[in-house]
């Protein structure tokens, strides 16, 4: 198994790097393509490289995903669109074979003053945290129940607060067992994107054997920034007929609420 979740393909540089995503970046409806968490990691890791700016702090991050994503050499691009001191825009793309699959965004803004922050008042919290990780128990989250290497069975070790069995709202703690690449880390924030992805799946609203829902996108909004190994996702899928499904995850650390992450679902039987 590898030790990693994506490696570099050739030499990495800045605003332009390709990778290979390992067995431990599939994902859950085709093993040829990747969960959307693994590259949606990725992009936010290199946002938080880029510079100048990386002073301020990441409060949003939206990432459409345009078709599956391979198992197969990325191009990642990134740049600042709009440089500022108080407030940035960051883009990127993630291409195979010169197509791009992913879009993604960033807002990056100045922090809170700590003045500002003590003299809000009690209502402006962000609400009861969960039950810690060790409350929960442990589980494989893999759709067939296969023992093969993927981004929810092997990179991603879970904490469920809930039955994973069963349908509605869901609540699991989640962290990865992995570097996104080897020797480098995963930051607080890249554990946080890839944790977040998955909203869809932890609240499933519809049996796995008979339905697609698939999120063409995600879009994350942080009231701070996360801390630790340990994310929690608290979850809920809405479906409308005729109309679209939606996953809301309220995102969580071991300090409490931190934001909050949408998913666009496209449903479909199988």
């Amino acid at each position: 198994m590898s030790d990693s979740i994506f490696i570099a393909d050739g030499r990495r540089r800045p605003g332009r790097d390709r990778f290979v995503g390992t067995d431990e970046a599939r994902g859950p409806w085709d093993p040829r393509a990747l969960h959307g968490g693994a590259p949606a990691a990725l992009i936010a890791a290199a946002f938080e490289r880029l510079g100048p700016g990386t002073e301020l702090r990441i409060a949003r991050l939206a990432f459409e995903f345009l078709r599956p994503i391979p198992l197969a050499p990325l191009t990642l691009r990134t740049r600042i669109v709009r440089p500022g001191r108080r407030v940035q825009e960051l883009a990127a793309e993630l291409l195979a074979d010169d197509q791009p699959i992913v879009r993604a965004g960033a807002l990056r803004v100045q922090a809170v003053p700590q003045a500002a922050a003590e003299a809000a008042p009690a209502s402006a919290s962000a609400g009861a945290p969960m039950p810690p990780p060790s409350s929960g128990r442990p589980v494989r989250f893999a759709l067939s129940g296969s023992s093969d290497a993927s981004f929810a069975a092997s990179a991603m070790e879970m904490r469920w607060l809930s039955d994973p069995q069963a349908p509605g709202p869901g609540k699991v703690w989640m962290r990865l067992r992995h570097p996104l690449l080897p020797d480098e880390p995963p930051t607080s924030l890249t554990r946080l994107v890839a944790a977040a992805d998955f909203g869809n799946g932890v609240s499933a609203a519809l049996p796995f054997d008979r339905f697609l829902f698939i999120n063409a996108d995600l879009t994350i909004h942080l009231q701070r920034q996360p801390q630790g190994e340990w994310i929690g996702l608290d979850a809920q899928t809405l479906l409308s007929s005729a109309g679209s499904g939606l996953a809301e995850s309220v995102l969580h650390d071991e300090h409490g609420p931190l934001g909050r992450a949408f998913q666009t679902l496209v449903v479909q039987e199988r």
